[in-house]
């Protein structure tokens, strides 16, 4: 008899009592005697596929005998229920056929150290774990578009090179472009900023990269970053989109992951109290609960990482801290006419110690309050000079932000470590594979 096209694991459910066949990779393989027990991956899902002797072909049996971790094979069978079973349905096998063979697969069911799975990260993909977090990571950017095109905004994909810096000079990859010096894109912001006057609402969605010398759980040389940018949009305003697209991206992923998420063990208490309004602290008042809880923190210094962990203590929800003095921002952040020692701007902390998440600002458009601060930061000006025209070109209130994927997706699953939440992470000692 011939193989049938192959079912989804996921479709499983509508093919009760019917015959079909799968494709897969095998997780685990045991045998009782003259019943076999295999657990078929499939992309989709995973099915276990119980294999009697007496009811497959010799050469059939041999070939289950011969299994291991990872080898691929074709599995023919009748669709039954049973509770026990993943996703509620087990395959009676009537044919198997290897496709490909997994001899001494590497990773094993024990405890591998982390250099070990990173150096395999290529194989470790395949694991339940991290099969959990890139499900909800792809559900997550599929939502940040969601939110944006269903709020009018026009995407606009950035250029990965460019000769304008958007953060700190100390912290680019520079390569040669032709005989001249070109960098990877810290941001797509300034490119966004150009499209507000053409689309209003805009936003761009792609990988970004910082030369930091970091090593904490928190970063990553290449990372994915979520940037809108909003014309006639005031900080404020800025804020109040921040916590509506964090609060959709939360709830996506409670919605459509749920399975990935008990997996993952994470608990769901505090994540499904996440909705508007966020609490808000300024960065005097930040630094004065940070100075009330042992800190040394001095006014006039940016938050370090455990600054936040600090402040993220005192709450439940992400907090906003607004207002950071001039020195410790982008030379783009708006001038506060409250208070010039400060800019207007935001970052956003999550809870339980994961850190900022988001960056954002109103956008300085007084044209000789930018040049200043493009000349005292020591910028090359010929290389802003397309940026300085869209202040002498019908210059406009605007404001906008970015939000770090991998960061916000590591406080949505609980996952320790940002490297986990990215499919091939790239870090100070890491570039392969």
């Amino acid at each position: 008899m011939g193989w049938e096209p192959y079912t989804e694991v996921t479709s499983l459910s509508k093919a009760q009592g019917e015959t079909i066949s799968v494709a897969g990779w095998v997780e685990t393989v045991r045998a009782h005697g003259k019943v076999a027990f295999l657990l078929v991956r499939d992309g989709t899902g995973t099915v276990q596929c119980v294999v009697a002797r007496q009811v497959v072909t010799d050469v059939a049996w041999t070939a289950v005998a011969g299994l291991g971790a990872e080898c691929t094979v074709e599995v023919r069978g009748e669709v039954k229920p049973d509770a026990r079973a993943p996703g509620g349905y087990e395959l009676a096998v009537l044919d198997l056929r290897v496709l490909g063979t997994s001899v001494e697969y590497p990773i094993q069911p024990k405890e591998h150290g982390t250099e070990f799975l990173m150096d395999h990260r290529h194989l470790w993909l395949r694991s339940t774990t991290q099969r959990a977090v890139l499900r909800v990571r792809a559900e997550v950017m599929q939502a940040a578009q969601d939110f944006f095109y269903r709020e009018g905004f026009t995407r606009i994909d950035t250029p990965i090179l460019t000769s304008a810096i958007g953060e700190s000079a100390g912290t680019l990859f520079s390569t040669d472009y032709f005989g001249e010096t070109a960098y990877l894109a810290q941001t797509g912001q300034l490119y966004v900023e150009a499209a507000c006057p053409a689309f209003r609402k805009v936003f761009c969605l792609g990988p970004t990269f910082r030369a930091e010398q970091s090593k904490t759980r928190r970063h990553l040389t290449e990372f994915w970053m979520l940037e809108p940018e909003v014309a006639f949009a005031d900080s404020n305003e800025n804020m109040a989109l921040q916590e509506r697209v964090v609060s959709y991206l939360v709830g996506r992923a409670l919605e459509r992951c749920s399975e990935e998420m008990e997996i993952l063990q994470r608990d769901l208490t505090k994540l499904s109290a996440v909705a508007p309004p966020f609490p808000r602290l300024s960065y005097s008042e930040a630094v004065e609960l940070l100075r009330g809880k042992g800190s040394d923190i001095e006014w006039g210094q940016d938050l370090r990482g455990s600054d936040e962990t600090r402040i993220a203590e005192e709450f439940t929800l992400p907090v906003l801290v607004h207002d950071y003095p001039r020195e410790a921002k982008a030379f783009y952040m708006k001038e506060n006419p409250a208070d010039p020692r400060t800019v207007l701007c935001n970052d956003m902390i999550a809870p339980e110690g994961y850190g900022e998440i988001i960056g954002g600002s109103q956008r300085e458009d007084d044209l000789t309050r930018l040049r200043t601060r493009i000349q005292e930061e020591g910028l090359p000006e010929k290389a802003y000079e397309w940026y300085l025209d869209l202040r002498r070109y019908g210059s406009f209130v605007h404001s906008g932000f970015g939000l770090g994927i991998e960061r916000t997706v590591a406080w949505i699953t609980g996952r320790p470590h940002v490297r986990e939440l990215i499919p091939f992470p790239r870090l100070m000692n890491r570039l392969t594979p």
